[in-house]
């Protein structure tokens, strides 16, 4: 295997060939944002893009929820400021949407 077919990470050594730009175009800020989004979906306020319904099921809206706040905290410290700002932000927007449709 040549030096070319090799790609490093910062812990880890990935082999074989380079996709394209659009298929490693995942940040950290586009996962939240998906997670983020399944909660929205979730609550009801976003509609599924299968099905272009809106529905409400506020336990998986929970979960996706809590796997958000887990991964905040073990991603505490290690996070640019952006990074910090919008999962500080979207997880505040999150919560305050769960309380206000637990109400309905």
């Amino acid at each position: 295997m040549s030096p070319q077919d090799e790609k490093r990470g910062e812990t880890f050594v990935m082999r074989g060939e380079a996709r394209s730009a659009s298929e490693e175009a995942i940040s950290l800020s586009t996962f939240i944002m998906g997670l983020g989004t399944a909660v929205l979906i979730h609550l009801g306020d976003a509609p599924n893009p299968e099905t272009g319904q809106t529905a409400r099921d506020l336990p998986l809206a929970r979960q996706n929820l809590d796997l958000l706040s887990m991964l905040r905290q073990k991603t505490r410290g290690n996070l640019t400021q952006d990074e910090e700002q919008l999962f500080d932000g979207l997880l505040t927007d999150l919560r305050i949407r769960f309380v206000e449709a637990s109400k309905r």
